[in-house]
């Protein structure tokens, strides 16, 4: 089992983790110090996993995992974790000894409840009785042969049945509208279009509420609120409010009263139906049910303190705070409990209004390029997305800025998370399928030690028909039902985390595709992780350049021309947002460089590896004379694109003063590999 150790932050210290300051060696080269945060820590106690991502799993028993479709995937099961919880923070790259969620603690909590065993016995029967008639029915129509043509009204039924038992089933059946692992594909599509609204509660109550958890009279803190809702679902509503003090406008996010104990009872008769089912999930997914209700009352429980929203906002200005494009509203703690969140109002348009936008002035092309970059930012640069951007979620504000409200629902990936994803991408690029398939397992779809090789061939079909139409057909929804059938027929589970990553990039292209039919996701998605791999200078993200700009050991000349095409690309629509040009001078100061493609530390690295690096010198002169031919022209077209976006004087003059550092790890590898000559 992989080890968890060292450093601890508690959430009091609110502290970013950088790698600045260090400098860390990658293929023989010191990288320059990375800026980019990492996620900060929430209300628990993080202690970072700092075992590699590729660090081998010992092994002890082999089974047979049997495919929906007949034939079977070899997996070989690695030390069993002490639970499921452990399970999850191995998959993620942490561990957190302080949580909102374990089974014990909602045992517990359910136990020790006035009339418990009453409760739970008449919830259980009910659950039981409404959900084993709803099975009755799909067995009957398998058996008299209808149970493929009945499937559109067995899905509307199983939508009606969730809404009917409660707001834990509400927010189970959004969260099976992401697992084609678990339900087809069909099912998903009406789960998909399940309603969390539902009636208010009453503003005496509503209010009462407010003003037993801030401990003052509603006339005392604010001068007017709404007489009506703005927006009311299963665990809380939301009204505008004016606080007294300052005349700001507020929105005032309050919870439904008694939804706590439902809650955890229902989260108790889940995990308790879930052991019963453990064979079959084994089989199908690779997994215990009990898991993947543990993964979903995590997260449920999360959404319900609304104190750790509140840090969840805090998270998201940190990460955002220089970018002038990106609009997250200001949390007011002073007014804010467990049960009730006082923030900002955004006084934005919707963005499933184009014309709107239109109105206010807006560059459409230049406001998507914000919101893809910004969504895309969020998973591979800071770790924390925001898992639920629907329409009613995001707003184009009239300055051009997106702005982001409702943080209940947000999820963290690691660093180790964020790299594999990286990988991920750049085995596309290279059409390395087989490494692809490894990355699913290293990121937890499939169990460790399974045998991948048949789910290479279909990785491959569904990549080479989508990415062959090209970015002008490219979809995630396409490529999405393709994936989504390859995971029902294959023991294939995914993780909570990937399926809101999925949920999230869905929900934001089909935005997009509102405000602009014919958009394309990935001609802007493309340009953005292009700039990430030239200029980033993150060691790793180094290693994922070298690994793309070479294949079979040949260097890539179209690539790396492709690479600064897209990357000046995305500088230019980013720029175009208007955002920037009213962002104060001080903001405009600091974002000069980013109007221009900054490869500074790019060309220095690059020199420095190749002072330094042996085999990359090798590699770098064998492109250069490839073919018996001095490849002249080729270096030339590279600097034709570059030479606009560039300062070749400053970037010399920068050169030379890391000369003496470059030298010096010259010197230490070149006697490094002295004395290695001398050992043998």
């Amino acid at each position: 089992m992989e080890l968890c150790t060292a450093s601890i932050w508690s959430s009091a210290q609110r502290s970013h983790i950088l790698t600045s300051g260090s400098r860390v060696t990658s293929h023989g080269f010191a990288s320059s110090s990375s800026s980019v945060p990492q996620r900060r820590r929430r209300s628990t106690l993080y202690v970072l996993n700092a075992v590699s991502a590729g660090a081998p799993v010992s092994s002890q028993s082999t089974t047979q995992l049997p495919r929906t479709n007949g034939t079977s995937l070899r997996s070989i099961s690695s030390d069993k974790p002490s639970s499921a919880m452990e399970q999850l923070d191995i998959e993620r790259g942490v561990c957190i000894p302080f949580r909102k969620y374990t089974p014990e603690m909602v045992r517990n909590k359910v136990l020790e409840s006035r009339g418990s065993v009453l409760s739970l016995a008449s919830r259980g029967v009910e659950i039981i009785w409404k959900l084993g008639f709803y099975w009755s029915s799909l067995v009957s129509d398998f058996l008299v042969g209808r149970d493929e043509e009945i499937v559109p009204f067995r899905a509307r039924q199983l939508r009606n049945l969730l809404c009917d038992l409660g707001p834990s089933f509400i927010k189970a059946g959004q969260v099976l509208a992401n697992r084609p692992d678990i339900i087809r594909e069909d099912y998903m599509n009406e789960l998909c279009i399940l309603q969390d609204d539902v009636p208010p509660i009453p503003n005496q109550v509503a209010f009462a509420i407010i003003e037993e958890e801030l401990g003052q009279p509603l006339e005392k803190l604010f001068s007017k609120i709404s007489s009506q809702t703005i927006a009311a679902a299963s665990l809380g509503q939301v009204y505008r409010a004016t606080l007294r003090e300052t005349g700001e406008d507020v929105a005032i996010k309050v919870q439904r009263p008694g939804i706590e104990p439902i809650i955890y009872r229902d989260l108790f008769l889940f995990r308790t139906l879930a052991s019963f089912l453990n064979g079959i999930s084994l089989q199908k997914l690779g997994c215990n049910a009990e898991l993947i209700v543990d993964e979903f009352g995590e997260k449920l429980l999360e959404e319900l303190d609304y104190t750790l929203e509140a840090r969840n906002i805090e998270d998201f200005l940190e990460n955002f705070k220089d970018d002038p494009t990106v609009k997250i509203p200001r949390v007011y703690k002073q007014f804010s409990g467990s049960r009730v969140l006082v923030m900002e109002w955004i006084d934005g348009i919707r963005c499933t209004d184009p014309q709107a936008i239109k109105e206010a002035g807006i560059d459409l092309d230049g406001f998507l390029t914000v919101g893809v970059s910004a969504a895309l930012r969020q998973l591979l640069e800071f770790g924390l997305f925001h898992g639920d951007p629907h329409p009613g979620n995001i707003f184009a504000m009239r300055d051009g800025r997106i702005a982001y409200v409702d943080f209940g629902n947000v999820a963290v990936l690691s660093q180790q998370n964020k790299q594999i994803l990286i990988d991920a991408v750049v085995h596309a690029v290279n059409e390395d399928y087989a490494e692809m398939a490894n990355d699913f397992t290293r990121l937890g779809f499939l169990a460790s030690g399974t045998d991948v090789s048949p789910i290479v061939p279909a990785l491959e079909a569904i990549w080479q028909n989508s990415a062959g139409k090209g970015l002008a057909d490219f979809n995630f929804r396409s490529v999405t039902g393709k994936f989504n059938q390859l995971v029902y027929n294959y023991p294939i589970r995914i993780p909570e985390r990937f399926s809101l990553v999925i949920r999230s990039l869905l929900t934001q292209e089909g935005i997009c595709f509102t405000l602009k039919p014919d958009f394309k996701f990935l001609e802007v998605a493309y340009p953005y992780v292009a700039k990430r791999l030239l200029t980033d200078p993150n060691p790793a993200l180094r290693e994922r350049l070298i690994q793309v700009l070479f294949k079979d050991g040949a260097f890539q000349w179209k690539r790396l021309e492709n690479l600064i095409v897209l990357a000046k690309e995305n500088v230019t629509k980013m720029n175009s947002n208007p955002a920037l040009k009213k962002s104060s001078l001080q903001t405009v100061r600091s974002r000069q460089l980013q109007s221009k493609l900054d490869l500074t530390e790019t060309i220095k690295d690059g020199a420095r590896m190749f002072l330094i690096d042996a085999g990359i010198r090798r590699q770098l002169i064998l492109a250069f004379t490839e073919d018996s031919k001095l490849h002249v022209e080729e270096l030339f077209d590279v600097y034709r694109l570059v030479e606009d976006q560039i300062d070749m004087p400053s970037v010399a003059l920068e050169v030379l003063q890391d000369l003496p550092s470059v030298a010096r790890d010259f010197m230490l590898s070149w006697s490094d590999s002295i004395l290695s000559d001398r050992q043998y």
